[in-house]
């Protein structure tokens, strides 16, 4: 967090230097404002397309704003049709939200504080744009690094994926269906897929963005190949969750060594986490020996959801393997035959 709050205030005060010193603005609150934005405090800000949006939506608020103002003058009135108006051109022209508030800021500027006509609205987009390109030079310059963010949200996610497995060997291990339960609400509720999306996007535009990073553009690929494996994972993880449950419920047998098989495959996608970006050697040798502990003898006499979630077993592991770089058929012959 401190790395962003320091790009922002250096940037914002050359920002406001530039447009004053240089393009001698009066009041460029533009240019600083642009920093922020451009910038943001938190991940997946999607910089480019922020300063470009800013851009858009200060200059269709200003020209709106100066031309209905110069022909009907100010009043409460003009204000609302001013801002209407704006606000509809921006969506219309398939604006984001920022397009759109940025638009009816500019236009209520023009509407109550800025005079029609001349040159002031013109200043306005030209401090936007000094901003917006100041605060992509500050994440150029002085950028973190790109995988910091993207090392914590995959330990977050490949954790919940770690505690969802957990939670149901423990379930089966001590016939307690309230575990699963719980461990499925949690896993319906959490946002960590988001949260790690988010930092991939910002990392691949810094890393696209900040000379200094460029070169780290392959490791970050690796984290873009893992990222739709992963998410199978997790969903399979919810089923393999629903079923422990009614397996439960219905008072079904399990093979004896699903819980441990279970435990080893929570403890593999843990330590995925740490070499999402590194060598998966030990991580696919420890995903196939958790696959291993169960074997097709395992499964006589054993209910249909039971045996749902040994086959969700099997699957998370395939995805885990697609995630450390294997293809689909090399992921499911990796694994050991249920014959």
């Amino acid at each position: 967090m401190a790395l962003p709050i320091l790009q922002c205030s250096v940037a914002a005060a050359i920002a406001w230097l530039v447009a004053t010193r240089i393009f001698e603005h009066t009041r460029p609150f533009f240019a600083p404002m642009a920093v922020v934005i451009c910038i943001g405090v938190g991940f997946g800000q999607q910089r480019l397309r922020r300063v470009v949006e800013l851009v858009v939506g200060v200059s269709v608020g200003i020209g709106v704003g100066d031309l209905f103002i110069s022909q009907v003058g100010a009043g409460w009135w003009q204000l609302a049709l001013v801002l209407g108006l704006a606000m509809t051109i921006s969506v219309l022209l398939g604006g984001g939200t920022l397009v759109t508030l940025q638009a009816g800021t500019s236009a209520i500027l023009v509407a109550t504080l800025l005079p029609p006509g001349g040159t002031a609205g013109l200043d306005r987009m030209v401090d936007a744009l000094i901003g917006g390109l100041l605060g992509l030079a500050a994440v150029a310059i002085m950028p973190g690094d790109p995988r910091d963010a993207l090392d914590k949200r995959a330990r977050d996610l490949l954790g919940e994926l770690a505690l969802a497995l957990t939670a149901a060997a423990e379930a089966i291990a001590t016939k307690d269906r309230e575990i699963a339960q719980r461990a499925l609400s949690r896993a319906r509720t959490q946002h960590a897929g988001d949260d790690y999306r988010a930092a991939l996007r910002a990392a691949r535009e810094t890393a696209a963005i900040s000379p200094l990073h460029r070169r780290q553009r392959h490791r970050i690929a690796r984290y873009v190949r893992a990222t739709e494996p992963i998410d199978r994972a997790l969903r399979n993880s919810r089923v393999l969750l629903r079923r422990t449950r009614s397996a439960l419920t219905d008072d079904e047998k399990f093979p004896v060594a699903l819980p441990d098989a279970l435990r080893q495959l929570a403890a593999a996608a843990a330590a995925f986490a740490q070499v999402v970006d590194g060598d998966p050697a030990e991580v696919r040798a420890a995903i196939r020996t958790a696959a291993r502990t169960v074997d097709g003898d395992d499964l006589e006499n054993v209910g249909f959801s039971a045996r749902v979630v040994t086959a969700q077993l099997r699957s998370v592991a395939v995805d885990l393997l697609q995630g450390t770089g294997l293809d689909h058929e090399k992921a499911r012959s990796f694994l050991p035959s249920m014959d």
